[in-house]
């Protein structure tokens, strides 16, 4: 027991609760998985030409940052677009151009607003290229937007690939929508610095009121920067900031996409970070600090800035039965709908090319330790409702989340050419489980070394708390949050679970019966 389960113990209670007040009625009757279509196809071949963007809601999603702004959220991201082609975006008369835009009203039905710039600002470009041999500056990544007063500021960064020579520019506009104003350069490094400036995160220390972002990728890991609220850049102009994260072999093995929120309930920051090649092996792991600057600590309380390869683990390529698989899964921005309801978005490729990118977006939980844990499927605004015992008895899909454990050659931490599918030890595979009426289970469940092995054991239901126990014998596996959610597999509504286990690594379950 520590402060983090006393907190979490007042906070898991009235959460369900109040969404208890919200749920379907419940009955008696035994709930069963239920058919329901999913809200869009996976595969957008048939939309991907470049007069097709207005169809492009959940489509050619990269990198997103995404806020609840007035009545919409609002949604950024790069400037990544499968099969792009220039010359037919011209001569279609389609304003292609950088930073895409979306907005929803559910998190579900996303429209699809075009382009937040005309161009690449001219600074930006001139900074890479001349840096660069004249390389780099093609397009927009990873934007990040954030509210000041009466406008709205936009983060974004230009880089030549595979350099440290990068720039994070800062534009505001009076409306989520634009028109965008440049404002100016809030960072920049070369081949001469230590980091790279791409990736940027905002957060505003809810104590102090002092403003920091944290950028960087694996090019001397990630940092963290003051910035001055009133202009939105750096409060000492050249100031590049101080180290947060970093791998021990990180001149090949990827870390980047820092992604910063604060928990008011756990007074917590909680920075989310990507590992690995963004085409396949992508995943998301998590840290904590009391402190918006940091330091960071992971699962097992090491610090992130010490070179470990740290945990929990929230993300990884997965696949469940009746899909080829999802790979390139990370790089997230993380918020909240202003009433305790938290989500992550992040990128999804479509197995086995690993080329469509698809959004993906989950409900974000807080375990009893106050980690956060996703959903083990994308949100479909599945309505929230109460479960028995009785109802948790049946099949179930179980994933156990793991690092990768198939050793690539990289290059600037991302794969060689012709190597952009995975590798069967590459993937986070789903195995039928079964919660038995009398309280045992059995059934196939990879183990700690990544293997399947048949396992039995117990299981028990908090009902009050909405927590499942797994005893199974050498592992126990606790607290596994239950919620009501959407198969897309299947299109089904069902029952899910997930949770970490002593490891830190995350379980995901669906019911399937």
């Amino acid at each position: 027991m520590n402060k983090y389960t006393d907190v979490m113990k007042n906070l898991f209670l009235p959460v369900f609760l109040l969404a208890g007040s919200l749920f379907a009625s419940c009955t008696t009757a035994v709930f069963k998985p239920a058919p329901s279509a999913n809200p869009w196809d996976d595969n957008y071949l048939s939309v991907a030409k470049m007069e097709d963007y207005r169809q492009w809601g959940t489509y050619n999603v990269h990198d997103p940052s995404c806020r609840k702004l007035g009545d919409y959220y609002y949604m950024y991201s790069t400037d990544a677009i499968f099969g792009e082609n220039r010359r037919e975006a011209q001569e279609k008369g389609v304003p292609l151009g950088y930073i895409q835009m979306r907005r929803s009203k559910d998190l579900v039905h996303w429209e699809f607003l075009g382009w937040a710039f005309p161009e690449i600002p001219g600074e930006a470009v001139e900074w890479v290229q001349t840096h660069a041999g004249g390389q780099g500056a093609t397009n927009i990544w990873a934007p990040y937007i954030i509210p000041y007063k009466d406008k709205y500021r936009l983060y974004y960064c230009v880089s030549a690939f595979g350099r440290k020579t990068s720039y994070i520019g800062l534009a505001e506009s009076a409306s989520p929508e634009g028109p965008w104003t440049q404002v100016g350069c809030v960072v920049r490094t070369d081949d001469s610095t230590a980091m790279n400036a791409i990736d940027p995160s905002v957060i505003v220390d809810d104590a102090t009121g002092k403003w920091w972002m944290h950028y960087g990728s694996f090019f001397g890991g990630l940092y963290c920067v003051e910035l001055n609220p009133e202009t939105g850049l750096t409060v000492n102009e050249g100031d590049l900031g101080h180290l947060t994260a970093r791998r021990a072999h990180y001149r090949k093995d990827n870390l980047e996409a820092p992604e910063i929120i604060y928990h008011p309930g756990l007074k917590q920051y909680y920075l989310f970070t990507s590992y690995d090649p963004l085409m396949t092996t992508y995943n998301l792991r998590v840290s904590r600090s009391e402190a918006a600057e940091g330091p960071f600590t992971d699962y097992s309380g090491k610090a992130v800035k010490d070179t470990t390869n740290n945990f929990p683990i929230l993300t990884a390529p997965y696949r469940f039965e009746n899909h080829p698989g999802w790979a390139g899964t990370a790089h997230c921005g993380v918020f909240s709908d202003g009433e305790g309801n938290y989500y992550l978005a992040h990128q999804g490729r479509l197995s086995p090319q690993n080329q469509l990118m698809v959004l993906h977006l989950r409900q974000l939980f807080f375990t009893p330790e106050g980690w956060p844990v996703v959903s083990p499927e994308r949100y479909a605004g599945t309505p929230s409702r109460r479960f028995t015992e009785a109802d948790l008895a049946g099949e179930w899909e179980i994933i156990r989340v793991q690092e990768p454990r198939y050793e690539r050659q990289l290059e600037a931490g991302q794969i060689l050419w012709g190597e952009g599918e995975l590798k069967e030890e590459e993937w986070n595979l789903s195995s039928r489980f079964h919660l038995l009426k009398d309280g045992t289970c059995n059934g196939e469940m990879v183990d700690v070394e990544g293997k399947f092995v048949l396992t039995s054991g117990k299981w028990s239901f908090l009902t009050e708390n909405h927590l499942l126990m797994l005893d199974l014998g050498t592992e126990e596996i606790e607290n596994l949050i239950i919620f009501a959610g959407h198969d897309w597999e299947n299109e089904t509504e069902t029952i899910l679970f997930t949770g970490l286990d002593s490891r830190g690594r995350s379980v995901w379950g669906k019911r399937i019966e």
